[in-house]
């Protein structure tokens, strides 16, 4: 903990450090003015958010991960081979730059930030959907937010939203996750079209990130209620590639820690972490602001912090480095 908070040239800024073990908080520290009631940025940590919304769509019935045909403008070409599954895998074979320095180059960067003249300004997911297909979907891994972004928009179609409406998301959003396990200071951010920005917005406390985590740690109950179907935390962490940036393997919209095997983890932009570790009994949540490649050292420590807690069951599940 001291490692986190105070070594600004190695970890950049902790603001937020809390782990529940056994349904309890154990472990708590803010630091830079913040404290337990502030609600700071997931960036990509709410990519984990989305899987479990899609999930709860599919047992509702709405969705299947293997439907195809996703978008009008696919039709006729290649692209409209791509699933649902492919999208969550990161598996989409579309485009993209996942740059979050050079502007020139990034389609991050125009996608979630571009003025007026950017191309499909206000409507991230008709962005990344005017992408050329690269590759055979399903077939290689490539992170992008665009299309978590993809993902949000045929979420939102199937629960009856047609753009700019975002108010049958927005109520699905609380009603069916956020206000069953108390994520009471959730906020999620729309574009214009009115497509829950999937890929990098939503607001919560340290504490709300690790309820969160903890749905997923109990295999998607809360309370003696099931709120993620069956089966649907191991789709999430049921390996799909690795990053070659990080050394990380990636599921379905969440990342495979190879050092924590049977483990799953939400990452966002500048180290937000929150870590699911069920053979300890662990969710561990940090959130600051720490610029590349300074999460790297972060998320070593907080593997090594994970490690400080005893067993309490043998790890099961593939590391993020076996195919």
């Amino acid at each position: 903990m001291d490692l986190l908070f105070g070594s600004p040239a190695t970890h950049g800024t902790t603001h937020a450090l809390v782990a529940v073990r056994g349904g309890r908080v154990v472990l708590e520290r803010y630091g830079d003015g913040a404290g337990p009631g502030d609600t700071l940025i997931s960036w990509s940590m709410a990519k984990s958010i989305t899987h479990a919304l899609v999930g709860i769509a599919a047992g509702d019935g709405l969705l299947d991960t293997a439907m195809t045909g996703l978008f009008p403008e696919w039709e006729g070409d290649a692209r409209r081979a791509i699933s649902l599954q492919n999208l969550l895998n990161m598996g989409s074979g579309l485009e993209w730059n996942e740059d979050y320095v050079d502007g020139t180059v990034s389609d991050v960067i125009e996608m979630l930030f571009g003025g007026d003249d950017a191309p499909h300004a206000g409507d991230h997911a008709a962005y990344a959907a005017s992408k050329r297909l690269e590759s055979e979907p399903g077939t290689v891994f490539g992170y992008s937010s665009g299309t978590t972004n993809l993902v949000a928009r045929v979420l939102g179609r199937a629960l009856g939203d047609v753009p700019p409406s975002r108010a049958a998301m927005e109520s699905f959003m609380r009603t069916r996750l956020f206000d069953v396990i108390g994520m009471s200071t959730a906020v999620p951010k729309f574009d214009r079209a009115g497509t829950f920005v999937g890929s990098s917005f939503v607001y919560a406390t340290a504490r709300d990130y690790a309820r969160f985590g903890w749905l997923y740690l109990n295999d998607g109950m809360w309370d003696g209620t099931r709120v993620l179907p069956g089966g649907w935390v191991d789709h999430g962490r049921a390996y799909f590639g690795t990053d070659p940036g990080n050394g990380t393997g990636y599921g379905a919209h969440w990342w495979l820690e190879p050092a924590l095997p049977g483990s799953m983890a939400a990452f966002g932009y500048e180290g937000q972490f929150t870590f699911v570790v069920p053979d300890r009994d662990l969710v561990v949540v940090r959130l600051g602001k720490s610029p590349a490649p300074l999460p790297a050292n972060v998320q070593d420590t907080l593997v090594s912090l994970v490690r400080a807690f005893p067993e309490v069951a043998p790890p099961s599940g593939k590391s993020g480095r076996d195919e």
